[in-house]
Order: structure tokens, then sequence, then C-alpha cells
């Protein structure tokens, strides 16, 4: 995959955010039909503050030089800032604003730069390119989640056609 195929990957991920969480009320958004434990309102705020943590990242690796890129427990992210409680819609707002900016910022620079890296706490040396890579993959993993939810909840993305005229 090129860079620019990359990088339109990582902010098309907005709009399919957007996609997978519409039409949906506030009783489906903190319902846990599974897959795993989380809501869908818990699972749309995670990738959100997870999305802010990698532009933080992305952006301390294109202004510093290696970086330290502090790991966190999404777990207790989810538990201590009331995920269930915060507004879905808001957060995919932010989503889809935080990855076109961080898009047009990644589009700015040379090609050398994807290679700068930083130091993850848990990880290790990571580069730039590996962190927009996990970024997408990120969102594409949490995505199947989600949408395995929405038809464990009955509620389809998909509009309902009739094959016979009423």
């Amino acid at each position: 995959m090129t860079l620019a195929s990359l990088i339109d990957h990582y902010e098309k991920g907005g709009p399919l955010l957007a996609y997978a969480t519409s039409s949906l009320s506030r009783e489906q958004e903190t319902a846990r039909p599974g897959p795993g434990a989380w809501s869908l309102a818990e699972l749309a705020i995670h990738l959100l503050d997870s999305d802010l943590v990698a532009g933080d990242r992305i952006k301390r690796m294109i202004a510093e030089e290696s970086p330290t890129l502090l790991a966190y427990d999404e777990n207790a992210w989810c538990s201590r800032l009331d995920y269930q409680s915060l507004p879905v819609e808001e957060a995919v707002s932010m989503f889809v604003a935080n990855r076109r900016w961080i898009a047009h910022i990644l589009r700015s620079l040379p090609e050398s730069d994807f290679a700068r890296s930083g130091n993850h706490t848990e990880r290790g040396r990571i580069t730039l390119a590996d962190l927009v890579r996990g970024a997408v993959g990120h969102l594409d993993h949490h995505l199947a989640f989600l949408y395995a939810k929405r038809g464990n909840l009955g509620v389809s993305i998909y509009p309902r056609y009739r094959m016979v005229p009423e």
C-alpha cells in the first residue's frame, strides 16, 4: 500500500465510524449484546480516545526526536471516564474531525518522515508509518465488533427495500 493510499484509508475511517454508529437509539448504544463486554457507546468512545492518543503520538513523532509514547489502560479509561454515559454522536463527530485533521498533517510530510520513530513504553520502537497502519487496523478491528453488536441487537445498517410494491 502506498503512503497516499494509507493516508486516504486512515481519513476514510471517520465516515466509516459515523456510518457504523448511525440510527441507534440511546438504549441500543448502551446495550451489551456481545461480542465482547463493551457496549456500542463504549466502543465508539474508546475509538475516539485511542485516536486522540494516536494523533498526539503522530504529532510527537513528527515534531520531536525519538519521543516516549506512553501506553494507557483502555479498560481503566472506559471505567473511570464513564464512557457509557458520554454522547456517541459527539464522540463520532470528534473522531471524524480528528482523522481529517491528522490526514492533512500527514499529507504535508515528505515520505522520509514516515521512518521517524518513537519509543512506546510497551511495544518498543515504532515508526510513524507503523503508527498510522496501526490506527487503520485498530478501527477495522473494532468495526467488526460494532457491526456484530448491531446484528445481535437486530439493528440493520442497510435500508430495507421491498421487492414487491405495496
